[in-house]
């Protein structure tokens, strides 16, 4: 088995990923087709926040998956196949499940109050299909997992590492995602939550970040060496979609820009990010729970703040603000800090620190 270290670059991928997923959806509440697809919209506009968010929205869930499959590398490497579906269970179904019952369906009612709709209680796993894909990814992917793991110097990984060692053929890794998309044809590239695509493409995605972690340095060699030309060509292709295509390129075009900008993005925080820290630590665990929460607070934030006489551009910081105070507030006043509740969001029971102390016989014991 290749040995595995703490990657501490991944942990900031997730922790900056889920961030930029908070603004994203903020950003949805000022576009004009933001109530299509379920969200409280403004009657202000703010269209050309959109520039920014597209070149961020082919490639910010794939980037998720990538590196959910890393972390399920990390974890088998001490766990068997039971151990890691019991493991995944609590963590991935059992916070999904909550969250559909009681998460979900608070901040319908509070999208059914703002447009005087009569309230009723829904369930939808709304955001939070991403969780029931993952859990699905471990279910199906796990015979896979543990037999590559038993043949890590195998034929098949052998081969894998030859070819993500040479120059370009980390590009190669790009034909199956083309090949989905051309099966596919989605409607929107964008478009993966409860989609086929978002599921297939999910999945290949899954499924590569689980072998270039067990690939060993071969991966990271290749992005770390390369990391300036897939930017460019990410940018390249991200100008050719902004100007030629107006955000509309084909769907081939936009799978091959999506996995540069991920190549790139891995490359630069391998380079610069692979340290830890205490703000890192205190992220990372807070990162799960705050995107269960964060609809909430995204659809309470707009409720209160859209109707008040202020420019689009003073609400949206606003609401961002909003936004993130309530998910942070939340998850490290109560849900941090309370037992029952962290298992609910993902989070390992808080270990009881052990006190020794000398008792009435002289003997040292922990309290």
């Amino acid at each position: 088995m290749v040995h595995l270290q703490r990657r501490y670059d991944i942990d900031w991928l997730r922790v900056i990923t889920i961030g930029l997923l908070l603004i994203y959806h903020i950003a949805i509440v000022f576009q004009p087709w933001g109530i299509f697809i379920g969200f409280i919209q403004s009657a202000d506009s703010w269209e050309s926040l959109w520039i920014p968010m597209s070149m961020l929205n082919i490639w910010r869930i794939p980037l998720l998956f990538f590196v959910s499959g890393m972390g399920v590398c990390f974890a088998i490497k001490k766990r068997n196949w039971k151990e890691l579906l019991t493991e995944r269970s609590k963590r991935i179904l059992l916070p999904f499940i909550f969250g559909v019952l009681l998460i979900v369906p608070l901040h319908f009612l509070i999208w059914q109050n703002y447009y005087n709709q009569d309230l009723s209680y829904s369930l939808n796993p709304s955001h939070l299909w991403f969780l029931a894909n993952i859990f699905i990814y471990v279910l199906a992917l796990s015979p896979v997992f543990f037999y590559l793991k038993k043949h890590v110097n195998g034929r098949f990984m052998n081969g894998f590492r030859k070819l993500i060692m040479k120059p370009l053929g980390l590009l190669l890794i790009l034909i199956p995602f083309v090949i989905e998309v051309l099966l596919v044809k989605p409607e929107n590239f964008e478009m993966y939550a409860m989609t086929w695509h978002g599921f297939f493409l999910g999945g290949l995605a899954f499924l590569f970040g689980f072998c270039f972690v067990l690939s060993g340095s071969a991966f990271w060699q290749n992005i770390l060496k390369w990391r300036g030309l897939y930017l460019i060509i990410a940018l390249s292709l991200y100008a050719i979609r902004l100007f030629v295509f107006e955000l509309k390129s084909p769907d081939y075009l936009m799978a091959i820009e999506s996995n540069v900008w991920i190549f790139a993005v891995m490359g630069y925080a391998y380079r610069y990010l692979n340290q830890p820290s205490e703000l890192l630590r205190y992220l990372s665990e807070g990162a799960y729970p705050i995107y269960i929460l964060h609809m909430f607070f995204l659809y309470l934030a707009s409720s209160l703040i859209l109707p008040l006489q202020l420019p689009a551009e003073l609400k949206f910081i606003l609401i961002v603000f909003f936004t993130f105070a309530g998910c942070f507030a939340l998850y490290d006043l109560l849900i941090s800090r309370v037992n029952f509740l962290r298992p609910i969001f993902g989070l390992k029971g808080r270990r009881q620190s052990k006190v020794i102390i000398k008792n009435e016989d002289g003997v040292f014991v922990k309290v």
